[in-house]
């Protein structure tokens, strides 16, 4: 079924906060940083992956993505869902299935044998594709499979993600200059103000977290090495 009439987006992104702290999914640590992908550190990080182990909210989590998506991009707006490889993947059938089209995936890199590809399952020239997954830190990440879909003669000109971290001021122009819409259900401050609100985790912690927040890129240069 698809789904049309959801909450306005303010509550979509407490709820959706409020999903991801329940299933603990989000995990606060000044004093003993987490070190990310990029190598470097973070107080904060998150897993949306464990959401599809909890079908009540993946199921509320994929209908609100999915009339997100519509709300901003528009109802007819795509002929093919693709999930990015490899947290994308179940997040994209989801929506597929709720926005009634075909499903596809998208590797990081050519598989090495076979026909060596890339895109999983059927997409074809000049279909319009939503590419789908888990969450964005800066945005780079979502160029490769960007770049992917439209070797296959496809166009991508959005993705939509659960989360975005909603405090690097460069993603729209990285994903803007590629030809890329965000859409995201909450960021770090929604999480933050849920946090606050349903008192979850000490007030020391949430100070060191809003700390990182309010300047990112200045807490890391702190802190790495």
């Amino acid at each position: 079924m698809i789904p049309t009439s959801f909450p306005p987006k303010d509550e979509i992104a407490r709820l959706t906060a409020r999903a991801l702290l329940e299933v603990e999914a989000v995990h606060f640590n000044s004093r003993e940083p987490f070190t990310l992908a990029s190598g470097l550190p973070s107080p904060t990080y998150i897993d949306c992956r464990k959401l599809i182990s909890f079908p009540r909210i993946r199921s509320t989590l994929m209908d609100f993505l999915a009339v997100t998506v519509m709300r901003e991009a528009g109802f007819e707006a795509f002929d093919n869902v693709a999930g990015g490889e490899t947290a994308g993947i179940p997040f994209g059938a989801m929506i597929a299935e709720r926005l009634v089209l075909p499903m596809t995936y998208v590797r990081k890199k050519p598989k090495g044998y076979g026909r060596n590809a890339r895109i999983e399952g059927v997409m074809t020239e000049g279909q319009r594709v939503l590419l789908v997954e888990d969450m964005t830190t800066d945005g780079g990440s979502k160029l490769s499979f960007v770049d992917a879909i439209r070797e296959t003669g496809a166009t991508c000109a959005h993705t939509g993600v659960i989360f975005s971290y909603g405090i690097f001021p460069e993603i729209t122009k990285t994903l803007g200059d590629h030809g890329v819409q965000l859409h995201a259900l909450c960021t770090w401050w929604d999480v933050l103000a849920e946090a606050k609100a349903q008192g979850h985790f000490d007030a020391e912690t949430l100070a060191g977290v809003q700390e990182f927040l309010n300047d990112p890129r200045a807490w890391q240069a702190a802190r790495k090495g």
